[in-house]
């Protein structure tokens, strides 16, 4: 059955398309053991997360497994129909190694998706859907994306916001583990910022918000502290890192907070990071020689340049996965072969049974064995050549030429018989 990946994501959907579309981590295995029950594929995985919903499939009839993927999730095909994609053989798999590779994600480069295709092709194996075509793809797929990280510069650089606040303290701080950090807001920007610092693993994370059961919440997550608003000032000194988003529309830190707080520290460095829009953190904080205050737009030129440095990747990214596409097709080439050669083999091994048998007759009647072996090879040689005489013989006008090249390189001939003979 030929390859298929059938699927949307966040290039050609919106999220309120996407979540529609989402299957919950739970459900996947079922799902694809009731996909391959009804028989509309002889192999299928897969890959559900916010950006994408994407089935890679074996199956003579993707439309079936278009209509699968909308009957799972109890949405009328006609609603998600604009925003899905239905890849063949060659663009699905180019498509599995952009993606594995970073270059489809919403942050490009981003190495999140890649343990998200191998927990899919995990997944695939303990339901049974995971047959030989899709494990050499998942495979082949997996080594596509190391080739690329490691030849290319698609993940070097920062190309998020939160990941540039990580980059920036850890400038000023030598051991990011022995910070402690003050995230104030609990926002998503501060949720992707408290995200990232959790994988540095600081000595302590706090998290102040207006509102407390959402401090609570996204403390919770990332096992840090809760800090009402108004404890700040009082708290401040002991934090090295001060990551800061709210909605409030006057600053929460202001010149002479920071200078106490610095104070009680004995000068020892702050950085503080302002992500609000308007200002968290006086911009005459950035005048006091102990502490590091950056803006929105600092962060923005350092992602700004990370994403021109990706950019730059992708065309060798691209160049790599070209030749690995050509490696794997020539694989499923091979793969299309094998019941053509299988049934070769049964034709072979058939006649050469009843020329066995034949000889042995002979042999039993008491025949000379030397005119046994003769007629034995004289028979085999007949039987394994008719086929090909035949073919040859039938052949008429422009087909002769064709026919007879065909036979030569089934045969490797070097098309000279004749003359040799003749001289």
């Amino acid at each position: 059955m030929p390859l298929f990946a059938i699927g949307l994501n966040h290039h050609t959907a919106p999220v309120a398309i996407r979540e529609r579309l989402a299957f919950p981590p739970a459900s996947v295995s079922e799902a694809l053991a009731s996909l391959a029950d009804g028989q509309v594929v002889s192999e299928a995985a897969l890959v559900s997360t916010c950006n994408r919903t994407e089935l890679y499939c074996s199956t003579d009839s993707p439309e079936a497994a278009v209509d699968w993927l909308a009957r799972q999730r109890g949405v009328p095909l006609a609603e998600i129909a604009p925003y899905l994609y239905t890849l063949p053989e060659a663009e699905a798999v180019r498509h599995v190694f952009r993606v594995a590779s970073g270059l489809d994600s919403m942050v490009l480069g981003e190495p999140q998706i890649l343990g998200q295709l191998k927990e899919a092709a995990r997944t695939a194996d303990a339901a049974g859907t995971l047959g030989a075509t899709l494990h050499k793809l998942f495979q082949k797929s997996f080594a596509v994306a190391k080739d690329v990280r490691s030849s290319t510069a698609i993940g070097a650089n920062v190309v998020s916001m939160a990941a540039a606040a990580v980059r920036l303290s850890a400038r000023i701080f030598e051991d990011m583990r022995d910070t402690r950090i003050l995230f104030i807001g609990a926002g998503e920007m501060i949720e992707l910022c408290a995200t990232h610092f959790a994988g540095v693993s600081p000595r302590q994370m706090t998290v102040a918000n207006r509102t407390r059961g959402r401090a609570e919440m996204l403390a919770a997550r990332i096992g840090a502290d809760v800090l009402s608003l108004d404890a700040i000032a009082e708290a401040l000194p002991n934090y090295d890192v001060v990551i800061a988003c709210t909605a409030s529309p006057l600053p929460l830190i202001g010149r002479g907070m920071a200078e106490r707080a610095l104070k009680v520290r004995r000068r020892r460095p702050m950085v503080m990071v302002d992500l609000a829009v308007p200002r968290d953190i006086e911009a005459e904080v950035a005048k006091l020689s102990d502490v590091f205050l950056y803006s929105l737009d600092d962060l923005a030129q350092i992602v700004s340049a990370g994403l021109e440095s990706r950019q730059s990747a992708v065309v060798e990214a691209e160049a790599i996965i070209g030749a690995q596409l050509l490696d794997f097709q020539h694989w499923l080439g091979s793969r299309h072969a094998v019941p053509t050669i299988r049934q070769l083999r049964e034709q072979a091994e058939a006649r050469r049974l009843a020329e066995l048998d034949h000889a042995k007759r002979m042999l039993a009647r008491g025949d000379d064995p030397h005119a046994v072996l003769e007629a034995l090879s004289h028979g085999l040689t007949n039987k394994l050549l008719h086929g090909p005489t035949q073919f040859l013989n039938q052949a008429e006008g422009a087909a002769i030429a064709q026919a007879v090249d065909t036979v030569q390189r089934v045969f490797q001939l070097d098309g000279h018989g004749t003359h040799k003979a003749e001289s």
